[in-house]
């Protein structure tokens, strides 16, 4: 059934009193414009291919099916996440033009205070997700699962996602049991990650402290902001970021509350224990990192951002199947970037840390 089968018209009743039909009245129209516009000798025009897919998207969900049935017995599982289908993922990316969507897991997580549960469901979700990219050639990528806060446990499956699954990255949460990521007891897995010069995808989630503060106002809309901000500045403030050069950090959601909270970053700076922990300032340490654009395709959000960071450290991201790539791009078209640096932001970047997705 086509589009307007079965639908009225808009203009059905709309019949003038001089004899001509509709349709007819259309043509004639048609035609008139054509020849008054167009010379007579003038071609025809094909209408130009459509573009290839180029964007990568570093911050799409999938949801496997282990997932749902452990989960599900233990958090409530979102609907747009128990919705979730490769078909569905596939559609999205075509629409938006994404060449490839980093797959991650997204909250309530995989952890439920089980060390061995966790570690078999991060054992899962990354085999799914290595298969999904193994057969999607080229329209896939992984940010592995991790079965954090156990150390040990983390250590193994970064092994296995790097040397066997071959992962992009893996993916972590902004916090874990009160502990965030600059948190002394995680030393060991970033020193690592850091070996390994590791990207590591870092997404929010709702701390021990801080859930369900206002009853009416979901924990996604102001608290994800909250713990990003928070890991960033234990990470800051720890002197971790700079024990760890060599790992790439992209922060989800243009990095949370941070950018807006710069000046009290800095003011902070000013105190001689937290001076020591950034010995070049503030701004060089959160200048080294990446920020992707989910759910802040706005003016307001990238513009904060832009007066903190370079284009060079912004990539794209969609949050699928929260929110839609086609949502991004329309967005970030009207934040004021050149072509030069949606290009950037929408592919080169993620290029730079991921040469291998480059076609």
């Amino acid at each position: 059934m086509g589009l307007f089968d079965g639908k009225q018209s808009a203009f059905a009743g709309c019949a003038c009193d001089c004899g001509v039909s509709r349709r007819g009245f259309l043509a004639g129209s048609a035609a008139f414009a054509a020849t008054a516009v167009l010379p007579e000798s003038a071609p025809a025009q094909a209408s130009p291919p459509p573009a290839a897919p180029f964007r990568i998207d570093v911050h799409h969900h999938l949801t496997p099916p282990d997932y749902v049935a452990s989960v599900g017995t233990r958090a409530r599982v979102p609907k747009p996440a128990l919705d979730w289908t490769l078909a569905k993922t596939l559609e999205d990316m075509d629409s938006a033009g994404v060449q490839t969507a980093m797959l991650s897991i997204t909250t309530p997580g995989l952890w439920f205070g089980d060390a061995g549960a966790s570690a078999k469901l991060s054992r899962s979700c990354n085999e799914y997700a290595a298969k999904l990219c193994i057969d999607n050639k080229g329209r896939f990528g992984s940010f592995a699962a991790m079965p954090m806060p156990n150390v040990d446990a983390t250590l193994a499956e970064i092994a296995f996602a790097f040397d066997t699954l071959r992962a992009d990255g893996v993916s972590m949460f902004t916090s874990y049991e009160g502990k965030w990521l600059g948190d002394a007891a995680f030393v060991p897995v970033f020193d690592e990650l850091n070996r390994r010069k590791a990207i590591v995808s870092v997404h929010p989630t709702t701390a021990s402290c801080c859930g369900n503060l206002i009853p009416y106002i979901p924990d996604t809309v102001v608290e994800f902001g909250a713990d990003t901000t928070r890991t960033i500045a234990s990470l800051v403030f720890s002197g971790a970021a700079d024990r760890w050069p060599d790992i790439k950090f992209i922060f989800s959601h243009a990095g949370g509350a941070m950018p807006f909270l710069i000046e009290r970053f800095e003011f902070l700076a000013r105190a001689p224990q937290a001076a020591r922990m950034v010995p070049n300032g503030v701004r060089t340490t959160l200048r080294k990192f990446f920020y992707d654009t989910a759910q802040t395709s706005n003016p307001a959000a990238m513009g904060a951002l832009r007066q903190l960071v370079e284009t060079s450290q912004i990539v794209f991201g969609s949050d699928f199947p929260y929110r839609t790539g086609l949502e991004h791009v329309t967005g970030l078209n009207n934040c004021g970037f050149t072509d030069a640096d949606l290009r950037k932001i929408e592919r080169d970047n993620a290029l730079g840390m991921m040469p291998r997705l480059r076609v």
